[in-house]
Parts: C-alpha cells; sequence; structure tokens
C-alpha cells in the first residue's frame, strides 16, 4: 500500500514504474543476483528470496531478512523481478520466498493461478489498502466528486505499471463505477508516477495518483486519500510472507520466525524512508546495518 527524495525520484523516473508499488529498489533480471550474499556457502544453508521491483515494503523487509538471516549463519541472496515472474519463480521452486504478497485482492489472479504450488507462511502486516491520492489540499475528498472535478487535475489520474493489481482495479472497477472514463489514466511505473507527485506537490499543482498503504509517501507529503464509498478497491488487505513448497521441511527455524513475524507501520516507514535516501544500492547494507543496529531490542526479538 513511505516516500522519496526528490533528486532519487528523479533518477527513478528516468529508468521507469510499476503495480506494485515504489521506487526503491533497481529493476534487475529476474535472475539476476542484486545484492547480498557471499560465494561460500554459509553453515545454515543457501536461501533466495524474491524482491518486487518498485515496492518498497517488499525491498525493506528482504533486507531486514537478509540481514537478521545473515547474522544466524544463512546465506541470502534478493532476486528482483516483478510479480508475475517471482510468483513462477515461488511456484518453480527458483525462489524460496517473497514477503511481499497482498492478501485477499490484490495478488488474487496470482494466488488462484499459482496458490497449489506455494506455501503460506504467514501475515505480518493486516491493514494493507489500495488508494488514489491526491494533494491534501486537492478540491474533492472522495472519488465520487473525482469526475466533476477533473478538469482541476488536468483531466489525469497518474497509475503505476500496466500490468499491477492496483492497475486492473482501477480499469475494472474505479473508473466505471465513479464515471472517471473521460480522464486520461496514465500508467507507466512506480518511479514515474512518485516523480510527477513529488513535482506536482513542489509546484503547488494538484495531482491524483495511485497508491497503496503502507508507503513511505504518507511521511514525505502532505496528501491524503480519497473516499471510495463503494469499495472498489477493495477492503484493507494482509502483506503475507509466502515460499516454495518444500521450504519449512528445509528451514524449520527460519519458517518459524517468518511465520510470527509481524512489523507496524512506523517501523515499516522508518526502515523505508532510510532506504530510499539511499543514492545507490550499495548503500543498502551499511543503512539495513545501522537501522537494527537502532532497533535491536525489536530485531532480537524476531528470532526469539
Amino acid at each position: 500500500m513511505k516516500m522519496r527524495s526528490t533528486a532519487l525520484l528523479a533518477t527513478a523516473a528516468a529508468a521507469s514504474l510499476v503495480l506494485a508499488g515504489c521506487s526503491s529498489s533497481p529493476e534487475a533480471d529476474p535472475t539476476t543476483s542484486a545484492t547480498g550474499g557471499g560465494d561460500a556457502p554459509a553453515a545454515g544453508g543457501d536461501i533466495t528470496m524474491a524482491v518486487f521491483n518498485g515496492w518498497d515494503e517488499s525491498l525493506a523487509t528482504s533486507l531486514l531478512w537478509q540481514n537478521i538471516l545473515d547474522s544466524k549463519g544463512y546465506n541470502v541472496t534478493l532476486e528482483y523481478a516483478d510479480p508475475a515472474p517471482v510468483f513462477q519463480a515461488v511456484a518453480d521452486g527458483d525462489y524460496d520466498l517473497v514477503t511481499d504478497v497482498w492478501s485477499p485482492t490484490t495478488h488474487a489472479s496470482y494466488l488462484e493461478e499459482y496458490g497449489d504450488n506455494i506455501t503460506k507462511v504467514g501475515a505480518w502486516f493486516d491493514n494493507a489498502a489500495l488508494t488514489v491520492v491526491v494533494n491534501a489540499d486537492a478540491p474533492v475528498d472522495s472519488l465520487a466528486d473525482l469526475a466533476d472535478n477533473a478538469d482541476a487535475f488536468g483531466n489525469r489520474i497518474v497509475g503505476i505499471e500496466p500490468g499491477a493489481g492496483l492497475t486492473a482495479a482501477m480499469q475494472d472497477s474505479v473508473i466505471p463505477t465513479y464515471g472517471l472514463g473521460d480522464m486520461d489514466f496514465i500508467t507507466s511505473s512506480t518511479p514515474a508516477m512518485l516523480a510527477e507527485l513529488d513535482t506536482a506537490m513542489a509546484n503547488g499543482e494538484n495531482i491524483a495518483v495511485t497508491l497503496w498503504e503502507p508507503h513511505w509517501v504518507y511521511g514525505a507529503y502532505d496528501v491524503k486519500n480519497l473516499e471510495d464509498p463503494e469499495s472498489t478497491l477493495g477492503v484493507a488487505e494482509q502483506l503475507v510472507t509466502y515460499s516454495r513448497t518444500g521450504f519449512g521441511d528445509d528451514f524449520p527455524e527460519v519458517n518459524t520466525w517468518l511465520a510470527n513475524f509481524k512489523m507496524d507501520g512506523a517501523l515499516l516507514a522508518d526502515l523505508e524512508n532510510k532506504l530510499r535516501a539511499a543514492d545507490s544500492e550499495s548503500a543498502y547494507e551499511g543503512i539495513v546495518n545501522d537501522w537494527v543496529a537502532a532497533n535491536q531490542e525489536w530485531v532480537d526479538s524476531l528470532t526469539a
């Protein structure tokens, strides 16, 4: 469902944006290791975690658990990819874990397709939501009023990736329900959406974008969610960790830790905001090390 600096947004926009998320993590080939893990086998074994391109909560939780598991003797590699190849790879057993599955709505189609071949480990956040966000001083408070005030927003709604669940919800439910068909619904990527949001906020302009909670944007800008009286974006969702079939048997200790994992919005936003300030992926390790040290008691509780 977290926020970023103007400089980083500008860089990300030049790169690209999509559903799934936010712009902290760099886009990478689904089969290319992006961070973490040494070449030497670790005593605890090798684990591959998938990170959704552009989803800040996916990046933050994956980097956190990479840090924790590496400290416990495991060798964790992160792989960056979009949701479709991630679900396929977890179902095929090529990836071990993914922490950012939205249930029951956002990733419903993937869970329907791959649910029999992946295993639910545990929900770590219980109040996630898809949203349409506008600047706090925008002249509307509800999606029901957006069509009548379309001119104030340049007749545009800025979305994320075309293949994202949020994008599908907009196209299939929000737009027809609230009569927004005459507005341009622009899809590109999450970084591109965030860049447009950043520019509009800096210039004092009205803007409507698709987003989700939890997200660093709510801490970085003065924005508000438009009310959704018809519940077209669904109800509150859970953020869930899923594994490949058999992971719990191969790594029972890790599976138990992740099954009991909980993280509140304040801690998540804090870590996300630290990561979004990074000017390169190489800075992630140091940022997470410092964040873990500052929250050591809580981090230790995750494996107690």
